[in-house]
């Protein structure tokens, strides 16, 4: 005869299988770590290819074709966090895989 068990029984169960609590982790830092090189980029990057660049403020630069704007600036900037937060991955995934032999990177 099959035992049914209880719904905090498979609640549990799922939680473990599937480690939910892991990815809801992993979920949390990598969104403080989007906002932290999101920051690093605005106040940090950003400020010193201002003064490289003529006119200053590149951030809000626009490009207008007729009626249509397009925000360059802005674009740009999600650009380059992009750049920085696939190569933070990169390094931490090389790092990790570093000590495991079974995979190469």
């Amino acid at each position: 005869m099959a035992t049914s068990k209880g719904f905090v029984e498979e609640f549990n169960e799922f939680l473990r299988k599937y480690q939910v609590i892991g990815l809801a982790v992993a979920v949390i830092i990598g969104a403080a770590a989007g906002k932290m090189v999101t920051a690093m980029v605005n106040d940090i990057i950003m400020p010193i290819i201002a003064v490289l660049v003529p006119g200053g403020d590149w951030k809000t630069s626009v490009l207008e074709i007729g009626p249509v704007k397009f925000l360059v600036g802005d674009f740009v900037g999600a650009i380059i966090d992009f750049i920085i937060v696939a190569l933070v991955i990169f390094l931490v995934v090389k790092f990790v895989m570093k000590g495991d032999t079974s995979q190469k990177v």
